[in-house]
Order: structure tokens, then C-alpha cells, then sequence
């Protein structure tokens, strides 16, 4: 598609020709075309975020719909938290005149890096209506204290 047939109208090739011609080829050759064709539909997505933080406990909120509880991975190692998935999906239909198969691949990995004040032994998680929640409770000295009167002696 590099070259069109160019149509002379007194002495110089039709304008929209050109234009159209040449909006096309940039868009082939400079890797817009390409770039775009290339990233469509890869499957690599991180999830949207939630941190919440209360006196007792952190709450991370991940916002992943369409899944089940077994496409998830999380470890806890040290202090380094890991959330992933890889999901491979196949769907195939025949009928009389054709075969149609369809299949994709989605993957994701987020980790956190955990401060010393999460207790690792009692961390939780929940997956409900497509959110992802993982309760990191905190060590009782990193719990938050009611105020405390002082009285002068």
C-alpha cells in the first residue's frame, strides 16, 4: 500500500488522493498501525487498588471480576505479598458449514512489600462479587492506643 496510481488534474496529482494516501501509509509504516495491532487484546492487565487502613488492620481491595477463587495465587514471602493470575481460555463451536474457535490468555502479578507492623501468620483472604480482599491484621504493639490521661503528681 506504499504507492496509489496518481491521476494528473492540471499538471499535479488529486489532493485528497494524496492526502488519504499518505495518512495511510504513515499509519502502516510508522508503527501506529503496528503498535496499536501489536498491544490490542494482549491479556496483561493490572487490577484497580484499594488500600484501606483501620486501628486493628490493613485491607487491600482488588477489583477483579469474572474470575474464581482458584485463578488466584497469593504468597506471602517475608514481607514481599504476591497477588497473581494466569487464566488461558478455549471456546470451540462447529456446525455444518464451519469451525470457529476462540481462545485468550490474561495474566497478572502485583506484589506489596508488607510493613514489620502486619501480623503474617493471621493474614485472609476473600473473593466476593468480583473484588479480591486481603486482610492484613496488625501486630498488637502496632495497634493503635485509646488516649491516655496523665495526672501530675
Amino acid at each position: 500500500m506504499s504507492t496509489l496510481m496518481k491521476s494528473p488534474i492540471n499538471g499535479n496529482e488529486l489532493s485528497s488522493q494524496k492526502s488519504l494516501s499518505s495518512w495511510v501509509d504513515n499509519f502502516f509504516e510508522n508503527g501506529l498501525g503496528t503498535g496499536f495491532l501489536s498491544n490490542f487484546n494482549t491479556g496483561i492487565t493490572l487490577p484497580a487498588v484499594n488500600i484501606k487502613e483501620n486501628p486493628d488492620e490493613y485491607i487491600l481491595e482488588l477489583a477483579i471480576p469474572g474470575m474464581k477463587k482458584s485463578d488466584f495465587n497469593i504468597d506471602l514471602d517475608n514481607k514481599i505479598l504476591s497477588i497473581s493470575s494466569e487464566v488461558e481460555t478455549k471456546n470451540e463451536e462447529n456446525s455444518d458449514n464451519y469451525t470457529r474457535r476462540e481462545f485468550g490468555y490474561s495474566s497478572f502479578k502485583r506484589t506489596f512489600t508488607l510493613p514489620d507492623t502486619v501480623e503474617s501468620d493471621h493474614v485472609k483472604a476473600n473473593y466476593e462479587e468480583g473484588i479480591l480482599s486481603i486482610t492484613l491484621p496488625k501486630r498488637e504493639e502496632a495497634k493503635q492506643k485509646p488516649p491516655k490521661r496523665i495526672e501530675i503528681s
